[in-house]
């Protein structure tokens, strides 16, 4: 089972960038929050080696992350994908011309980011939580932004460990 905790002061953006979304194709995938008048605030997606295959399912991939953010979706991507080398996350910062220092120049195939898009000042910005990973490493937590300014962190360690306890996995 997920846990997750609100936090006052959640932690620092390990990116922030200039980003204009609203250039990019809209392609939608619509889940509903019956208790927040229908409206979706936020989308964690497990990447999966069909994600990752063909040049066309990540750019299908990329292209729906981009929507979700365009909307005002808080995006977190999970990548524990080892079969493929594909960065799906640095493919969606080249989606929208832009990159991240931290995973240049090689990107790490297996990773975990939450990203969400902002107005500072009158500026458009997109913030991200970048975390590259490896195989036998804790995974980090998340922030997993609600609102503006209210956000939970995913235990994704946590979740981890009691879905290997709830399988039985040593």
């Amino acid at each position: 089972m997920a846990t997750a905790t609100v936090i006052s002061a959640p932690p620092e953006p390990t990116l922030v960038i200039d980003a204009d979304l609203a250039d990019h194709y809209d392609y939608e995938v619509l889940i509903y929050d019956q208790s927040r008048a229908r409206q979706l605030v936020a989308a964690v997606e497990i990447v999966s080696p069909g994600n990752k295959d063909r040049p066309e399912s990540r750019r299908a991939f990329v292209t729906k992350c981009a929507a979700l953010l365009q909307q005002g979706v808080c995006v977190s991507i999970v990548d524990l994908v080892t079969t493929r080398s594909f960065n799906l996350y640095t493919d969606l910062l080249k989606f929208i011309d832009r990159s991240d220092p931290a995973f240049a120049p090689q990107p790490p195939p297996i990773y975990a980011v939450t990203c969400r898009a902002r107005i500072i000042g009158q500026q458009p910005k997109l913030e991200a939580w970048a975390h590259p990973m490896a195989v036998g490493q804790p995974l980090p937590p998340l922030p997993i932004w609600l609102s503006e300014d209210l956000n939970v962190m995913l235990d994704l360690e946590g979740s981890y460990e009691d879905a290997c306890r709830a399988l039985r996995i040593p």
